[in-house]
């Protein structure tokens, strides 16, 4: 059977996936929603079943699955759902506007779902109505709300499963120099990048530039931004897309924050501007600096610069998040913002139409749905309270010993958020519980584990 003649590019209505199956080209529709670490959960659904009832009345899923460990165990101590309340359903409901052609899985639809309780509210834990709730605040404000995130990744010429087997060890990266920007080392992994990036672009997800990163075997593809939720789905569509990819290839890929001590860590930059009336709120006349900002550009970096400490656990989610904060690694270390200046945790970029804030604290690990939620709760708050900026920096951010530092473990950054007023106020107080416990555990994991470095460091020597 040959491919449709005309399969449509980006989102499919119902009637376009409808002609698909009829056709023979779509047999499957995965439909799916993130858990707290972003990774992409749910059901394969017969496609002329998603058409005849998952489309108009959803499906269902356990309740655990927003109380489980990395390994997919169940935590106690949840509120939300635990053994004594029996681990019951919530019903998960697509989102027919993310409804798209997963182009790199052989004749498969795939739709991302919000996640709702019996009688039909968004489950308040759900990392998508976090994110949910904070675009309604936008614009509640009057404004809507444009974003992007360049997510950075470490290829690797194993399976895998072979990476597995060798316990991560000895990995052969796909280069083996230093290649930020090179054209000759990205040609050498062209195929796996082309792939992707052909298929991201026939699923929905525009994309813009790939490059060479600074690691040996990292690199980046970016794709088109959007508005908040839209980008946000659009970065775990693009995660998926890589893993599965690298999956049919043979190959892995890593998007741990800090995948080896003497690496550089990957990043998820995030850009975030408002806009009113089709034009970009943060332009204006208000003088901050070489750039003439809006009184809106200038209370959005002022809350979300004040903020940070409050809501670090939503940019920097694990226990490895951490190590990337290091001085001179391209990694933020100290908070303050500056125009164009890859040392600062913000970086204001941009002219006209196009200036927007660039938050470089989020790491590749990060889950889209929380970061943009957090960037979006502190901006907004500093523009109800009038959050000024502290003043531009200029130089080198990580020389500069008597700014605040960003917090340097997960223990610590949970304490903070477990404690804020703000947090309480912007996300939940239920919210709060949920996730506070979800960090605890994550670090109690790493705190019953003995590591490669104690064997190394402790085993003769002590």
């Amino acid at each position: 059977m040959t491919d449709a003649p005309a399969t449509p590019r980006g989102r499919l209505t119902l009637d376009q996936l409808r002609h698909l199956v009829e056709g023979g080209h779509i047999e499957t529709v995965v439909v799916g929603f993130t858990d707290h670490y972003g990774r992409l959960l749910g059901k394969r659904h017969d496609a002329e079943m998603f058409l005849d009832e998952t489309a108009a009345h959803g499906t269902h899923g356990c309740n655990y699955l927003l109380t489980t460990d990395m390994e997919m165990e169940p935590v106690a101590g949840y509120r939300f759902a635990n053994w004594q309340q029996g681990y019951g359903d919530f019903h998960v409901v697509p989102d027919l506007s993310t409804l798209v052609v997963a182009a790199w899985l052989e004749k498969t639809a795939l739709v991302l779902c919000d996640v709702k309780d019996e009688s039909g509210s968004y489950v308040n834990v759900a990392p998508r109505s976090l994110l949910r709730r904070q675009t309604e605040a936008t614009g509640e404000l009057g404004f809507t709300s444009c974003a992007a995130s360049e997510l950075e990744y470490y290829l690797f010429q194993h399976s895998y499963r072979q990476a597995a087997d060798l316990d991560y060890r000895g990995l052969q990266p796909a280069g083996w120099y230093l290649e930020d920007y090179h054209i000759l080392q990205g040609t050498r992994t062209e195929p796996f990048t082309a792939a992707v990036r052909r298929h991201l672009k026939a699923s929905g997800v525009p994309v813009e530039t790939s490059k060479g990163e600074w690691g040996l075997g990292q690199h980046e593809v970016n794709v088109r931004y959007a508005e908040a939720l839209q980008m946000a789905d659009r970065h775990v569509i693009y995660k998926q897309c890589f893993k599965e990819v690298a999956e049919q290839m043979g190959q892995s890929v890593t998007f741990m924050a800090k995948f080896a001590a003497d690496r550089a860590g990957s990043s998820c930059h995030t850009h975030i501007s408002l806009w009113r009336d089709g034009r970009n709120a943060f332009m204006g006349e208000a003088d901050l600096g070489p750039v003439k900002c809006s009184e809106w550009f200038r209370w959005f970096l002022g809350g979300w610069i004040a903020h940070v400490p409050d809501v670090t656990v939503f940019y920097a989610p694990t226990v490895n998040s951490y190590k990337r904060f290091v001085d001179a690694s391209w990694a933020p270390t100290r908070l303050a913002w500056s125009y164009d200046n890859r040392t600062a945790a913000f970086r204001v970029v941009g002219r006209g139409p196009s200036l927007r804030i660039e938050c470089r604290i989020p790491g590749a690990d990060c889950n889209p749905y929380l970061a943009f939620a957090a960037a979006l709760a502190s901006g907004l708050d500093g523009i109800r309270n009038r959050i000024e900026p502290p003043e531009c920096f200029t130089g080198d951010m990580y020389a500069a010993r008597h700014l605040p530092r960003l917090p340097a473990t997960l223990r610590e950054a949970t304490d903070r958020f477990a404690a804020s007023e703000f947090a309480a106020l912007a996300f939940g107080q239920d919210v709060v519980e949920h996730y506070t416990h979800f960090f605890t555990t994550e670090q109690s994991a790493f705190h019953r584990a003995v590591t490669d470095w104690e064997r190394r460091r402790y085993f003769e020597r002590i």
